[in-house]
């Protein structure tokens, strides 16, 4: 929170700044972005349903909300309003009761194994880290344990097999979820099964020609109206951000980290040429034309998993930085007024249609997942953390005439300038302050405030 309310005090002090061109995106302000994800975070918490009696895309522990669930976790970490956020999660669930769904269970086809069920586990693995309740994570490690102990007679790589990940989707709801696991009990056995499966899912359905997922093996022979292959936007923006969260799991030290990691930079790079102008990604990757609006959740997917390579140094600040923000600012531009969040593809499995209109909690959920990525990236460029418990009221402080003084804790004084037309970061930087506990003190006229700030380096 302390580092939330800092870069929210930098915003009220930079100058806005509007797109330029598409090759120069309007410049990241952490306090917009935080504005943004907050607005979409409270519609969706408002307007949030699911299907009590079970469903497999909208029962309570369905990957659909699964997906917001772990998007808002992430938010809750950095929001103003966590204790709202952390009390909404920790709601879901208990009306869930912490359980990975069995809707195939009598089922012949899928049974226990499909990958979709066990996305939740990410969610419930989450919130265990917090709340150390051990039956929130009883279900999943049941499940998974059993899959396991338990493999399916069929194990062909075909897209009906749903007992294997035979879809690229599946790279997000499953595999990290064993990364996790093997995490956090200190138990090999689910990251080399991980490991197994993920390489299979892989060496299926990777293009490597066009560097790029299939979204199953139905579409090796399919073409779009262009004559191009059938990649579809959300499949690819599934398989990076499932890859970043395997990443995100793994010991630095881990054997295995080499391979993800080669993996997800071929995906990234591929997906940074195919970007829009506009700054978004489309439901057809190839055929962009035939599908011109703007697809929110393959968009968001993307830009998170772009942004956590620049937090993990697999990506450089020249090769994806104006994409990221490209991204983000295409992304703020299908909010709705309300808050809602727009051109998010339906439940699916292929390019289809989609207008403004268009909603569902798996946009909301990797939104938040982008949002918050950006997020730490900007917050680990700044070098200033500011504490403070309420700060909108320095927006009054917003003037080139306002006072800044800078005090030691024990009242010495440090600095006294004018804002004039800089930011308020710029004003710190120069200062080059070393680090400890100072007062800064605003003065507008007959306006006067004062806070407290660390410099971080």
């Amino acid at each position: 929170m302390k580092t939330l309310l800092s870069l929210g005090l930098c915003f009220l002090f930079c100058s806005v700044l509007f797109c330029r061109a598409n090759t120069e995106p309007a410049e990241l302000v952490p306090a917009e972005i935080i504005k943004n994800m907050r607005k979409v975070a409270d519609w969706q918490m408002s307007n949030f349903t699911y299907n009590a009696s079970g469903s497999h895309d909208y029962g309570i522990a369905a990957w659909t909300h699964s997906t917001l669930y772990i998007g808002m976790l992430e938010w809750a970490k950095i929001a103003p309003n966590s204790n709202r956020c952390y009390d909404w999660l920790y709601d879901k669930g208990r009306k869930g009761n912490w359980t990975v769904a069995s809707n195939f269970e009598n089922n012949s086809t899928y049974q226990f194994y499909h990958a979709d069920e066990l996305c939740v586990g990410q969610f419930h693995i989450g919130m265990y880290k917090k709340y150390r309740e051990e039956n929130m994570i009883a279900s999943i490690k049941e499940r998974v344990d059993r899959i396991i102990a338990n493999p399916p007679t069929n194990q062909s790589m075909t897209s009906g097999n749903k007992k294997l990940w035979t879809w690229c989707d599946a790279l997000f709801m499953a595999p990290p979820v064993y990364a996790e696991l093997s995490q956090l009990l200190d138990d090999n056995v689910y990251r080399v099964y991980m490991d197994t499966q993920y390489k299979r899912t892989y060496n299926r359905l990777f293009d490597p020609e066009e560097k790029l997922f299939f979204r199953d093996d139905s579409y090796f022979n399919k073409k779009e109206a262009n004559g191009e292959k059938v990649f579809w936007g959300r499949g690819n923006g599934w398989a990076i951000a499932g890859t970043a969260n395997i990443l995100k799991a793994l010991p630095k030290d881990s054997e295995y980290k080499e391979y993800y990691e080669d993996v997800f930079r071929q995906l990234a790079l591929r997906l940074i040429e195919l970007q829009n102008n506009d700054g978004s990604w489309h439901a057809s990757l190839l055929d962009p034309d035939s599908y011109p609006a703007p697809e929110t959740s393959a968009s968001a997917l993307i830009t998170y998993a772009l942004a956590y390579g620049l937090n993990n140094n697999l990506l450089t600040e020249e090769e994806a930085y104006k994409p990221v923000a490209k991204a983000w600012n295409k992304l703020c531009d299908a909010i709705h007024a309300n808050g809602k969040l727009g051109y998010v593809q339906p439940v699916g499995q292929d390019p289809k249609t989609v207008t403004k209109d268009m909603t569902a909690t798996f946009g909301v959920g990797a939104f938040l997942l982008a949002g918050t990525e950006i997020y730490h990236y900007l917050d680990s460029k700044t070098g200033i953390d500011l504490i403070e418990k309420e700060i909108s009221s320095l927006e009054e402080f917003l003037s080139p005439e306002t006072k800044i003084r800078i005090y030691t804790v024990q009242g010495q004084k440090v600095n006294e300038e004018l804002l004039s037309n800089r930011n308020f970061i710029t004003v710190l930087k120069e200062k080059n302050l070393p680090r400890g506990v100072y007062l800064i003190n605003f003065q507008l006229n007959e306006k006067l405030k004062t806070i407290n700030y660390i410099p971080s380096k």
